[in-house]
């Protein structure tokens, strides 16, 4: 594979554009360095001191996830797939989100812990925590790494430099920040690059749909073009998920993405719980998630859109997919149409919109490993009893050991022409089997520590069998025993994983000594009065800042666009 960005997608970029692009850095290394001001404690560097409003944590709640993955790799399903994309984000997110902040949230910001593992150490006990913790961290270098990888991509786009060099490069500007103001210099960074990725994508979208003829111009170009209705109406989704069988493709995005992928993403990653962790009351972390689903359920239409568009316009994504090309890199399609449609000056803008998603994704993957890596780790079960600022010190040790292990995980990502096949396997092994451990610990009281790192090891273990014994999941590493590809074949790997983990648990918990009920008030819903994680100012705020109402809105209209572009 040439490391070299192909000459295609060269972009033009003048003064004006690198002018906007080193005024948005000197915004996020200036957020860094006042965020630093802030740090004088562990709690202040890695979770903020649970200080921050609503609606700055919500944003970064949303604007975390909105990295490199998501616009490279959405706009890529966009450009292969088309409308059935939006089940990532309309089945596969919102419901989740919105699940998390009226139910999970609560027990998550009441118990006082400082992170996910942390909570399954008190649910389960050590050996949970531990499957947990390690599971975590590998995740977060390996997503990092994607992150970083598609960042240096255009900075190798943009500037021409070798790919390893603006690697480097890619991983100094990222780490500057987190080191200097941990969580905070994130979580501010965030929302500001939720504006910038915006500022870039929409004018993208509308010069876009305007050289189409809106959507229904689009509609026909695609029609014309031979992909039909696979493209253009949401379900089945049968050419996103490589399952013929229109049933089994809606049980496969129902359970495996909007049911395991989605909820096992959305409710125990510690990537996004963090932010709302940072918040400064329960209502506040509540409505963090909330506030987020919202910008959430509006985002396919600045990246999927994009997707579809340059698979219309720009010819070599056009080519390819006439073609029936199965070596084409989608991950570049939106390069393209940014190539083809913007000019200087907007080019500029859209260069820093890319770039501050990349940033977005790669810091909060950084900064959720130095917080599991510094206190489920170091301290629980390395160097215990020691000063804080001992534990400020590790974590910012970690910081800089994280970026340099991306660097080397990086490396991996290129081997993928659709990134999200890389990143829904991922999932699969990583997320779905604990959020199988994590709800039934929540809701039965009766399951054991025993049963918890028994059905996190063997969920997971599905989870890899079925990704290895499918066709080219594992970027050739797979032996293709079933006739799985892609992220169909991610989900019913985490389909595998959430079943696996459950009957194991369950078997597990009938042959083994559960914990005292004394032991689990706050950790076990049934077991928990709802004064102990309930915030007693909620009945004075308004509706729009009450939790449950505020989901109920965004409910309805996740429901309404899933029946829109049925």
């Amino acid at each position: 594979m040439v490391l070299a960005a192909d000459a295609q997608l060269r972009l033009d970029a003048n003064w004006v554009d690198y002018l906007i692009v080193a005024l948005y850095f000197a915004f996020v290394i200036g957020i860094g360095v006042m965020a630093k001001r802030s740090v004088s404690t562990s709690i202040d560097f890695f979770l903020s001191g649970r200080s921050l409003p609503a609606w700055v944590t919500g944003l970064a709640f949303i604007s975390a996830n909105l990295g490199a993955v998501e616009i490279m790799g959405m706009s890529a399903n966009g450009a292969q797939f088309g409308i059935p994309t939006v089940h990532y984000f309309w089945v596969g997110a919102v419901p989740a989100m919105l699940f998390l902040g009226v139910v999970m949230m609560p027990f998550y910001y009441g118990s006082k812990v400082r992170s996910v593992p942390e909570f399954m150490r008190k649910r389960f006990g050590t050996g949970a925590h531990l499957v947990n913790a390690i599971s975590f961290a590998v995740a977060q270098l390996l997503i990092a790494g994607i992150n970083l990888f598609l960042l240096a991509k255009i900075v190798n786009i943009l500037l021409g430099w070798n790919l390893y060099i603006s690697l480097v490069v890619a991983a100094v500007i990222v780490l500057s920040y987190i080191t200097l103001g941990g969580l905070s210099a994130a979580i501010y960074n965030e929302v500001l690059q939720f504006f910038v990725i915006v500022a870039a994508l929409l004018p993208l979208t509308l010069v876009g749909l305007h050289k189409v003829g809106g959507y229904g111009g689009l509609k026909d170009k695609i029609m014309a073009a031979g992909n039909g209705d696979a493209q253009l109406n949401s379900w089945p989704g049968t050419n996103l998920t490589a399952i013929d069988n229109p049933v089994l493709s809606v049980i496969g995005i129902v359970f495996g993405l909007g049911f395991v992928l989605s909820f096992g993403y959305w409710t125990t990653n510690f990537v996004e719980v963090q932010r709302a962790m940072a918040s400064s009351s329960i209502s506040a972390a509540q409505r963090s998630p909330i506030i987020g689903a919202f910008p959430k359920m509006f985002v396919p239409f600045i990246v999927i859109f994009p997707g579809m568009i340059a698979a219309v316009v720009a010819s070599e994504v056009a080519q390819a997919k006439s073609s029936g090309d199965k070596t084409f890199d989608y991950n570049n399609s939106l390069l393209y149409l940014i190539r083809d449609l913007l000019p200087n000056g907007m080019l500029g803008i859209a260069i820093a919109g890319l770039l501050a998603s990349f940033m977005a994704g790669m810091a909060a993957n950084i900064s959720a490993f130095n917080t599991v890596f510094s206190y489920d780790l170091w301290q629980t079960y390395l160097v215990k009893d020691r000063n804080d600022e001992y534990y400020l010190r590790i974590g910012r040790f970690a910081t800089v050991a994280a970026t340099v292990v991306a660097l080397g995980t990086a490396l991996i990502a290129r081997n993928y022409q659709n990134i999200m096949d890389y990143l829904q396997t991922l999932f699969g092994f990583f997320n779905a089997p604990l959020f199988a451990t994590f709800i039934l610990g929540m809701f039965w009281k009766r399951m054991t520590p025993t049963a918890g790192w028994a059905g996190l090891v063997s969920g997971t273990l599905a989870a890899v069998l079925v990704g290895v014994i499918s066709t080219d999941v594992l970027g050739g590493a797979s032996i293709g025993l079933i006739g799985l590809t892609g992220q169909g074949a991610s989900f019913v790997a985490a389909g595998a994983a959430f079943v696996v983990d459950m009957l194991v648990s369950v078997v597990v918990t009938m042959v083994t000594s559960p914990k005292p009920e004394s032991e689990l008030r706050g950790l076990v819903y049934s077991l928990t009065p709802r004064a102990d994680f309930h915030d007693e100012n909620e009945g004075a705020l308004a509706w729009y800042q009450q939790p449950t109402k505020l989901a109920g809105v965004g409910f309805v209209l996740v429901v309404i666009l899933n029946i829109v572009f049925w």
